[in-house]
């Protein structure tokens, strides 16, 4: 392996000594370091998660118990459940053990001398693929297993049998996603805490750089991006895949041709399929692309999708044209209120197809609105000249703009599915868009990878060049991020609405009326709950972050820096703010079907997904727009006009050139701007794609409770 060299400072006969050589401002070796800090890392996100996972074990627990209490079927769905909750927290546990190893080799591969960008982009988009691949195949396994077991042990026969069982197996997606709203808000409050602290007072108030070594949060921020973009996507996107096939093999369960001859086993040859592409695809990021400019990260990242969405539609074709009959029904319903619905392979390929371009339009469009290398971004980093407060009402009408396109992409994908294959048809087209999900999952995991990267290169106090080139991978993973989260909110949809189908299947109900009393004040309910949600945990965010900045403010003052303590200030913030949104969220159907049956959870359910999957749009793409602003500025990008060109300005800005850099007044703006969308973007905005989900399984599994058992049927 190469090792960088630089030249000693004021060393008159240039001569060059070896990077794991080179000294810290107090002596020490900046290579000794480097994997001090990423252990401190490694440790950190270690720690939080033992403890949030023994939360959740106490949790999952509880929760069995109530499924054996209330569900007729009782240990099946139980067993499914607990298996679905822990595959999601191994999914977890999987994207942080890769994560915070590959962050350091970065790092190393940055401070080279030979191709040190193309070398650390390959590293941290390896270090993703293994994370994506892993979580994948291992979802994919484990439901394959539990559909296998199941047939072994219950042994249907008919079409009620069926349904039955795919029933029984909804309690895996149920476990998946519950797991996943813990560990997304957790991980969302802990990140946010600690970054929104690390940043009000190292940058604005003390004036220290990003991940100053002399900021004592800059280790809880680093650990933050692991345990809230890396386990908690990691959870939140298996929750979508094993809900979304949930969703397909409930509705499957009706229709005698499927059953008969194992074609329920499409979903799953669906998703198991696109892992092949995903491999496909990887090399060209790798092997056939090469990254030796800065501009070509975006770029390269951009035509994974591109690249696996092209190698996807003849795959898609093949695999619905030989898996499925030619025709097939769905029937609905008992007695005169018995519904047919009649389709074909044809018909559930172009919903797959629907999803799968949806998606790409998704990503997209997410791309354009966040990244700094189109309009919208830049536009707001030239908000920012004119104060914090002009930023953030830009930002803010940025994140409303960004839904149009999505929503429209959305409705078209819904309308077309629902017509040609009905809620199986708005199943599968969740799962089309989800198809690459190895690759989603590997361009999201690159960016916590790249930032961790820039992080330990500041905190080794590496030269400033190795500091940019992490900055440069650090950019590209802010919108990869954005676009990650993109692809789970429309995938969230679907999936939402798959579930609703599902839930109307199990329920017996065969129309939604939103004119009856109680369906149209149980949606108005519904819509009001992400608004709820959302301000509880940006106010946990901000009082966890307001004992941060304390914390910080104590330790510069008495030149006493110690991580640990940071790090305990956001762990404990986190695991007891999450509590009670995630009660909310669970236990507001579970109230709502118990007292008024399945009618009034239906109207709450349309709520629910219409006003969340616009709000977390919204806020995912304000908050990454924010931080591209940010690093736009910071990457001396920003030109002043000649009027603001003054001998107070000049003081932050580059010689001859006029462009903005750290510190001055635009800079500053930005980072109030970045500080605000920080829990929209990482906290609340991610949250809400799973609140969709988990309030239609939730449902879906205590669907046959709330029929028998509404105290007020109304």
């Amino acid at each position: 392996m190469s090792i960088t060299t630089h030249k000693k400072p004021g060393n008159q006969d240039d001569k060059e000594e070896p990077f794991i050589e080179h000294k810290t401002k107090n002596g020490e070796n900046c290579f000794d370091i480097m994997n001090k800090t990423s252990v401190l890392i490694q440790e950190g996100a270690l720690t939080f998660l033992k403890a949030e996972y023994v939360f959740l074990g106490i949790f999952i627990a509880i929760f069995t118990i109530i499924i054996l209490l209330t569900d007729k079927f009782k240990i099946f769905t139980a067993l499914a459940f607990i298996l679905g909750s822990v595959t999601s927290i191994v999914s977890g546990y999987i994207g942080m053990y890769v994560a915070t190893r590959a962050n350091v080799r970065v790092t190393f591969k940055a401070a080279q001398n030979e191709n040190p960008l193309r070398e650390a982009f390959n590293v941290a988009f390896r270090g993703g693929c293994v994370m994506g691949f892993c979580l994948v195949s291992l979802a994919l396994a484990i439901l394959t297993i539990v559909i296998a077991l199941y047939m072994i042990i219950l042994r249907p026969e008919t079409v009620s049998d069926f349904t039955r069982m795919f029933e029984y197996i909804a309690g895996y997606g149920l476990g998946g996603s519950t797991v996943a709203l813990f560990c997304r808000v957790g991980g969302g409050i802990y990140t946010k805490a600690a970054d929104v602290g690390a940043d009000l007072v190292g940058k604005n108030m003390l004036g220290l750089s990003e991940d100053s070594p002399d900021n004592p949060a800059t280790i809880a921020d680093n650990v933050g991006d692991n345990v809230g973009d890396i386990a908690g996507m990691g959870s939140d996107l298996f929750g979508s895949f094993a809900e979304s096939t949930c969703a397909a093999l409930v509705v499957s369960g009706t229709s005698s041709a499927l059953t008969s001859e194992a074609n329920f086993f499409y979903p799953l040859i669906l998703s198991a399929s696109g892992i092949f592409v995903c491999i496909i695809t990887s090399f060209f990021a790798t092997n056939v692309m090469s990254v030796d400019k800065k501009e070509k990260i975006q770029q390269t990242l951009t035509y994974q999708l591109i690249i696996s969405t092209i190698l996807l539609i003849p795959t898609i074709y093949v695999v619905t044209m030989y898996t499925l009959p030619l025709d097939f029904d769905f029937v609905t319903g008992v007695g005169e209120s018995t519904v047919v619905l009649k389709t074909t392979n044809k018909g559930v390929m172009i919903c797959a197809l629907c999803g799968l371009i949806a998606g790409l339009i998704i990503g997209y469009v997410t791309d354009y609105y966040t990244s700094n290398a189109h309009a919208p971004t830049r536009e707001l980093s030239e908000a920012c000249k004119s104060g914090a407060a002009i930023n953030i009402i830009q930002g803010l009408a940025l994140g409303y703009m960004s839904c149009v396109i999505p929503i429209l992409a959305l409705a078209v994908t819904i309308f077309v599915s629902f017509k040609l294959a009905g809620m199986y048809g708005i199943a599968i087209a969740a799962l089309g868009m989800l198809s690459n999900l190895a690759t989603s999952l590997a361009i999201d995991g690159y960016g916590p990878i790249s930032d961790n990267a820039g992080g330990i290169a500041e905190m080794s106090e590496l030269p400033e060049k190795v500091r940019e080139l992490t900055d440069a991978l650090d950019a590209a993973g802010n919108t990869t991020a954005a676009v990650g989260k993109g692809f789970a909110i429309g995938s969230a949809c679907l999936v939402a609405l798959a579930l609703f189908g599902a839930f109307i299947t199990r329920t017996g109900m065969t129309v939604v009326n939103i004119l009856e009393p109680i369906q149209i004040s149980s949606l108005i309910v519904g819509a009001m709950l992400p608004y709820a949600f959302s301000a509880l945990t940006m106010k946990s965010v901000g009082l966890a972050a307001s004992k941060m900045c304390d914390q910080v403010k104590l330790q510069y003052s008495k030149q006493d820096r110690n991580p640990q303590e940071c790090i305990r200030i956001s762990t404990e913030a986190s695991l007891t703010e999450m509590i009670l949104p995630g009660i909310i969220v669970i236990f507001t159907p579970l109230v709502l079907g118990g007292l008024f049956g399945p009618k009034a959870v239906s109207g709450y359910l349309a709520g629910v997904i219409v006003s969340g999957v616009q709000m977390a749009i919204s806020s995912s793409n304000s908050g990454g727009a924010w931080d591209n602003a940010k690093k736009f500025i910071e990457s001396k990008s920003l030109k002043a006009h000649p009027e603001e060109i003054s001998d107070d300005t000049k003081v932050h800005m580059t010689p001859n050139q006029g462009h903005y850099v750290k510190g001055s007044d635009p800079h500053k703006s930005a980072v109030v701007g970045d500080t605000v969308g920080d829990p929209l973007k990482d906290t609340s905005g991610p949250s809400l794609n799973i609140l969709v989900k988990l309030s239609a399984i939730v449902s879906l599994v205590f669907g046959t409770f709330f029929t028998d058992n509404a105290i007020f049927k109304l």
